[in-house]
């Protein structure tokens, strides 16, 4: 008894059976072997809005966008997104909050949405917003570019649901009509921008790169390159902010995290001074902190796959016995990621939030998977991972964070705000519901 994988039966003949894992072994088996195990492209039709994209392709298709796009994450580009987030928190510190002692956010998002967009801003397309920019709406605009990314992925549900005959006929989904047709202007304008400078500069963003690459393939349409750009944009805006966000919420109602966190980044970078690139690496407790939150918050709960053949999988139990699972063709096979996070076989005291599980040598790799695994894992996982680390060892190295005192709550336990806190809903990514938050001047 107690293997890590479900059966379950449909009562509808047509819908079939499927299959949920939470055993490491099996998960890594599905994800290696690509072509028993792809992935149904038909259910990624909400990230393909915008063209064809490497998300929602398998194959060929997803052979040929990787060969583009892999070449576009590379060290000059993470040292670049390095530096623009900690130029983007300085200014933060200095021109937003300035001389305050204490900073009042009744939902973090207001703090990590704008964060991860300034970034994503420069470091993807080299457009530098800063805090104090009051950014009009640019000529044949009729909203701006942080509106329609905020918009459209807040609300990209809405438009895969709601048909294109009916999308004008309240103000809500008319607001959202037009957020997908600005973001994709937007997006289009970038690149002939790009393409037609009269000055061609040398850049490290991820555009740029893009464009490099796919100069190389003639049959890589602009339509190809806005649905790739997209899907950045949504990896790099909202799962980056969403991720912070538990981040802080985590190490607010976790005070002694927070502090071991802070003495470390301060033997790390002492004096003060601004934390560099080569000294990622030995910033060793804000990637256990930043990992965590990832394991305990994922930003997708469930990854999907089906068998293309008659096959079989092997699974265990916490006692070690094995048995052979029949996979038949075309099952359904779903990995839980949030059922592997918090799988006490591979997690000692998976409810409690210990960063320093990170820090062991052995810490259970297979059993962590919040940028997939194996031949499809998020080709930004760099990306996010150095933006991350800059913004928590900033943000930390100057402030201290709390849970915003209010009365209403006044008399709850700590798991009766833990819970409400870290409440969550669904969406593109896991989305905090509301993070009330103080930032307290160190």
């Amino acid at each position: 008894m107690g293997f890590d994988a479900t059966l379950h039966a449909n009562i509808l003949p047509t819908a079939g059976v499927s299959v949920n894992l939470v055993d490491a072994a099996a998960i890594k088996e599905v994800t290696t072997a690509r072509a028993r195990f792809p992935k149904p492209v038909r259910i990624y039709k909400i990230v393909s809005f915008f063209g064809e994209n490497i998300i929602a392709s398998e194959g060929d298709e997803w052979k040929r966008y990787r060969k583009i796009a892999a070449p576009a994450f590379n060290d000059k580009n993470n040292k670049l997104i390095w530096d623009e987030t900690i130029r983007i928190m300085g200014d933060l510190f200095e021109n937003v909050w300035g001389a305050q002692d204490s900073v009042v956010v009744d939902h973090a998002v207001n703090i990590t949405l704008p964060i991860a967009l300034f970034v994503l801003g420069a470091a993807a397309f080299g457009r530098r917003i800063s805090w104090k920019d009051d950014e009009g709406i640019p000529p044949n605009h009729e909203m701006t570019f942080k509106g329609a990314i905020h918009e459209v992925s807040t609300n990209a549900f809405v438009k895969l649901f709601v048909p294109e005959w009916a999308m004008g006929m309240t103000a809500f989904t008319r607001k959202v009509r037009l957020a997908f047709e600005e973001l994709d202007r937007y997006m289009l304008e970038m690149i002939w921008n790009r393409r037609n400078a009269e000055k061609k500069e040398e850049k490290d963003d991820l555009l740029a790169n893009l464009l490099d690459a796919s100069s190389d393939d003639p049959s890589f349409t602009d339509r190809e390159l806005t649905g790739n750009i997209f899907i950045f944009l949504v990896a790099g805006h909202e799962t980056t902010a969403h991720t912070l966000c538990f981040a802080f919420a985590l190490l607010a109602l976790y005070p002694d995290q927070q502090d071991i966190l802070f003495q470390h980044i301060k033997s790390v970078v002492p004096d003060g001074r601004l934390p560099t690139y080569e000294e990622m690496p030995l910033l060793t407790q804000s990637m256990a902190v930043f990992y965590e939150t990832l394991r305990m918050y994922p930003p997708v709960n469930d990854i999907p796959k089906y068998s293309a053949e008659d096959t079989s999988l092997t699974i265990s139990n916490a006692a070690g016995e094995k048995r052979i699972l029949p996979i038949p063709r075309d099952t359904y096979v779903n990995i839980n990621v949030v059922g592997l996070h918090y799988n006490p076989r591979y997690w000692k005291d998976p409810d409690e939030f210990q960063p320093a599980r990170f820090l062991e040598p052995d810490w259970p790799r297979d059993a962590f998977i919040p940028f997939s695994a194996g031949p499809r894992a998020c080709i930004g996982r760099k990306f996010f991972e150095t933006e991350g680390i800059a913004i928590l060892t900033m943000l930390i190295s100057r402030y201290k964070i709390e849970i915003k005192e209010e009365p209403q709550f006044a008399r709850e336990t700590f798991k009766e705000r833990k819970a409400r806190v870290l409440a969550s809903k669904p969406g593109l990514t896991m989305t905090p519901l509301r993070v009330p938050l103080v930032f307290k001047r160190r």
